[in-house]
This record gives C-alpha cells, sequence and structure tokens, in this order.
C-alpha cells in the first residue's frame, strides 16, 4: 500500500505530465500554424473581380492591387486587402472574401461623378453621386456638363444636395447652374453657363429656395421690360433683390405669388 509521500509523489508527477502535454501541444500547434501560414498550397492564385468594372478592366484592378497584398488564404488581412482594392482609381467601396483553397472574390463599386470639385489649391478632383470628393484622371470624365462645386472642407454632401433642389428652380431661366460655390461664411454664389452670376446669401437651404423662386417668378417682368439678359443678381436684400441687366442697371422688389 503506498505511503502518503508516495502518493503525493504520483500526483506531483501527473500534474507535470500534464503540463508538459499541454506545452507539446502548443508548440505543435504553433508549428502547424507557421506550416499553414507558409505552405505554397494555400498562396493566393487567383483574384475574381465582380461588379462595376466599367472605368478600370479586370486585369487592371488586379494589377494594381496586387502589389500591396500580403500573405497566404490564411493570414491575408482582409482589411488591408479592402484598402488596396479602393486604391485603384474610381474604385470607391471594395468587398474582398475569401475562397476556398486558394483564390480573393473582389466585388466592387465604383464611383458616379456628379460634380467637379475644385479646391483652393487649384486642383480640380470630383463629387461622386453620394457627394463623396474622390480623385480621378479628368481625362477619364465623359460627361461635359458636370457642375462645378467650390466650397470649404467637407460641404460637398450639401452643396450637391443644394445643386440638386436649385436646378429645377432655376431652369426658367433658360440657363444652367455652371458653378455653385459656398463661402467660408456660409454665403452661396450661383454662376449660370450663360455667364449671370447670382448671389444667393446666406440661410437655410428651404430660405435659399424660396429666395430664389421669389427671384424666378418676377424676373421676367423686368426682362420683357428692358429686353436684356441677365448678367447679374443679388438676392440678399431683405424685402428684394438688386439686379443688373446688359447695359441696364435696376432695383426690382421680390413680389408675393397669388394663388
Amino acid at each position: 500500500m503506498p505511503t502518503p509521500d508516495t502518493a503525493l509523489d504520483i500526483r506531483l508527477m501527473n500534474a507535470a505530465a500534464r503540463a508538459l502535454f499541454a506545452l507539446a501541444m502548443l508548440a505543435f500547434a504553433g508549428l502547424a500554424l507557421v506550416w499553414v501560414t507558409r505552405a505554397p498550397m494555400f498562396q493566393i492564385r487567383a483574384i475574381r473581380v465582380e461588379g462595376d468594372v466599367g472605368r478600370n478592366n479586370a486585369s487592371t484592378i488586379r494589377a494594381n492591387a496586387a502589389t500591396r497584398l500580403a500573405g497566404n488564404f490564411f493570414s491575408i488581412d482582409l482589411t488591408r486587402a479592402q484598402a488596396a482594392f479602393e486604391s485603384v482609381p474610381w474604385v470607391r467601396r471594395a468587398v474582398v472574401r475569401r475562397v476556398w483553397p486558394d483564390r480573393l472574390a473582389v466585388t466592387l463599386e465604383e464611383h458616379r461623378a456628379a460634380a467637379w470639385w475644385h479646391t483652393e489649391e487649384g486642383d480640380d478632383k470630383l463629387v461622386n453621386r453620394q457627394g463623396e470628393v474622390f480623385e480621378a484622371n479628368p481625362g477619364d470624365v465623359e460627361d461635359d456638363g458636370l457642375p462645378t462645386l467650390s466650397g470649404p472642407d467637407g460641404s460637398s454632401p450639401a452643396m450637391l444636395d443644394l445643386y440638386r433642389r436649385l436646378k429645377p428652380v432655376l431652369a426658367p431661366l433658360g440657363a444652367q447652374i455652371d458653378t455653385l460655390t459656398l463661402s467660408a461664411r456660409g454665403s452661396w454664389t450661383a454662376e449660370l453657363d450663360n455667364g449671370a452670376v447670382i448671389e444667393i446669401g446666406r440661410g437655410t437651404p428651404q430660405e435659399l429656395l424660396a429666395r430664389c423662386d421669389a427671384f424666378v417668378s418676377t424676373l421676367t417682368q423686368v426682362t420683357s421690360r428692358y429686353q436684356r439678359p441677365l448678367e447679374y443678381a443679388d438676392l440678399r436684400h431683405r424685402d428684394g433683390y438688386a439686379l443688373r441687366l446688359r447695359g441696364v442697371g435696376t432695383v426690382q422688389p421680390a413680389q408675393k405669388k397669388t394663388n
């Protein structure tokens, strides 16, 4: 019959054996992990590109992003891979996923240009339909009718929204908005494609739209009288607006619409 000291020794030996076994398993798992991350059979061998590829073909996108990809099927960082594809010109968003055992599948969403963005440094960038500023080769832009937005950093979503709302309001003037500018103090100016300039001033979008609507509804009363096209309008007056027609200067009160 084992003595108490012998039983204690046996328990200690069993505990030591279990600890050594656990360490051996951890070491084995570590070696297996190293093998998996380096095994040639798990290297990324193909990248399937889907979604919007109108601006860049799939081969060009793969070539531009591949140099920034690191790791194999298991070790590749999908967040960094996403950033690599989103760094390709005209790519707005990329979703990257693994496809067993050695492929990546990438679904792309491209930017859709809605306007030019003119910076204070004189650089021309682009604004997409979501109001986000992005960089691209100006020569790739096929739409010659894009307006130009110019304002403080971060104002592009609000500027694109107001442009879209102003466009139908000013349409009866027979001209389109060529440039919409927002000053650092929050004052808006619209330049039309016929050269006319409209100082809209400051206010909420609703106030700005109401001001322009009142202006457009009464402008024909002045232009028909003088038979001269609009050159400049200042809508920042409380009860009216100042006009300059080509060769004529006058002030016309804004009249309320009657039902």
